[in-house]
């Protein structure tokens, strides 16, 4: 996405359309010389190894992603490396997709060839995703390295990199940055404060409100508090509709933006050139962190290559160029035990304290039901 962001949601702490506009039967069948599926291969050994995989996602020769902004936690660098890599081309299509839009995309392409091959989601989307038998298992060559809670028991999905809700804000517009969800009520920010996307659909916009419910008594079993914030603001006048993206922070329309800090981090490099001085503040009354997972259609017209392209991203390389992006890897506290992280990168991380929690997959799931309910009431008129 140039992150115009309805992204989606989850640390327990992710072109152009360039499908083919009509589908022609997905070539599901991806097989070795003894017969082996890559359709239905649950791990790279089950396929014949690495070799025999990478031999057929070079014969499939493309991978269909979708709602991957090349500015989104370095997903631009992850896509060229892949690419080079391997000579397989990656079509991306719609890069401001939500987590809910990937899945749509999966429902209503199936048995096409344009169907999205792989899938990065907000955890809460994951789920629902895995619950209606989207999702294909499989366990890339790192599975056993990811921490427990943070992978689907039958791995038809598992986090990969993931962050802290932030306030970003910028300096020259705003004269008094706020570092606190209790700051954002203030009436200085009249019309200044800004979501990434609707909580409903996007996942850093779902991060959002759990950090302002925090922030405001909830917890992980109660999101309402956050909503209740949301509606104060709107009341108050400081809650802007308008989704904050690089082009509206530029043109002075989203100066402050609660949104992952990887992303507020990345923005603060990006335009350091543009002369936006960019603040970026993760806030203690509501310290929230999730993980982004992936997955793979259980339907991907591209098999081997979704396959592939898991084990790039859960491999050192992968995992230190989304670190390089600011995003903590998932794989994080192993690489560093086995010496393999980039430790230039990681000091560059914003500053947290404490060690971070994470909802549970029924928590996840009630706060996505309050939201769904209620969302659009709070933030109406």
């Amino acid at each position: 996405m140039t992150v115009s962001l309805p992204r989606t949601a989850a640390l327990g702490v992710i072109a152009a359309l360039a499908l083919s506009a009509c589908g022609a039967a997905p070539d599901d069948e991806s097989t070795t010389a003894d017969g082996k599926s890559a359709a239905t291969a649950t791990s790279a050994a089950e396929f014949g190894g690495m070799d025999a995989l990478v031999k057929a996602a070079k014969k499939e020769g493309t991978l269909n992603a979708i709602a991957l902004p090349r500015d989104w936690a370095n997903y631009g660098a992850l896509i060229d490396g892949f690419q080079k890599k391997y000579g397989i081309k990656i079509a991306v299509e719609n890069p401001d997709g939500s987590s809910q839009d990937e899945i749509n995309a999966v429902t209503s392409r199936k048995g096409q060839g344009r169907a999205p091959d792989v899938l990065d989601l907000g955890s809460s989307f994951a789920l629902s995703a895995a619950q209606q038998g989207l999702l294909a298992p499989y366990k890339v060559a790192t599975f056993a390295d990811i921490p427990e809670g943070q992978k689907d028991a039958q791995a038809r999905w598992y986090n990969d990199y993931g962050g802290y809700i932030s306030i970003g804000c910028d300096a020259k517009r705003v004269k008094t940055c706020p570092t606190t969800f209790a700051d954002l009520l203030k009436p200085q920010y009249k019309g200044q404060v800004a979501l990434n996307g609707n909580p409903t659909k996007s996942g850093s916009a779902f991060g959002g409100v759990y950090a302002a419910s925090l922030a405001s008594g909830g917890s992980f079993d109660d999101i309402q508090p956050g909503l209740d914030f949301f509606a104060e603001l709107k009341k108050n006048g400081n809650y802007t509709p308008v989704e904050s993206t690089p082009a509206t922070v530029e043109k002075g329309e989203t100066p402050i933006s609660i949104d992952w800090d990887y992303l507020n981090a990345g923005y603060a490099d990006e335009f350091k050139s543009k002369g936006v001085d960019w603040k970026v503040t993760v806030p203690t009354d509501g310290q929230f962190s999730q993980y982004y997972s992936q997955a793979i259609n259980k339907d991907a017209p591209h098999p081997a290559t979704a396959r592939l392209w898991q084990e790039y991203l859960y491999s050192a390389e992968g995992q230190n160029l989304w670190l390089k992006g600011y995003a903590r890897p998932v794989l994080m506290p192993a690489m560093e035990k086995a010496g393999t992280l980039d430790k230039t990168a990681a000091a560059k991380l914003p500053e947290v304290s404490g060690t971070p929690t994470f909802p549970t997959e029924a928590q996840q799931a009630k706060a996505k039901t309050v939201l769904g309910q209620g969302w659009a009431k709070a933030v109406s008129g």
